[in-house]
């Protein structure tokens, strides 16, 4: 008999100090247009030939730090569906900079 089944999946972690908020805001940002923003500076300095290079480079840079981001933080029996830049910035800030100890901690100290 076959146990081949799949888990469900787990929702996000729910992020309660605005600390933590803000940080996963910034990385959510920071996944969705990093890629954008430098290609912009590299228009407004030099030419529309070396942005749309500048533009693939960063799509590139931006997906790795993605797939690092998103392999470090949400756990290997939940890797298999696709997240999105909120969902991602959402459990890295969770599991690695805003663990449950801290967060007690600074829902304790307001």
């Amino acid at each position: 008999m076959d146990n081949n089944y799949i888990d469900m999946i787990e929702s996000a972690p729910k992020l309660k100090s605005k600390k933590c908020k803000l940080i996963a805001l910034f990385i959510n940002l920071s996944l969705k247009y990093s890629a954008y923003v430098s290609t912009l500076i590299f228009w407004i300095l030099y030419d529309y030939f070396i942005a749309f290079f500048a533009l693939i480079f960063s799509f590139l840079i931006v997906g790795i730090i993605r797939a690092k981001i998103r392999n470090i933080a949400i756990p290997l029996t939940q890797q298999e569906y696709s997240y999105t830049d909120k969902g991602i910035a959402d459990w890295y800030t969770a599991q690695e900079i805003c663990n449950d100890a801290l967060e007690s901690d600074l829902e304790l100290i307001s």
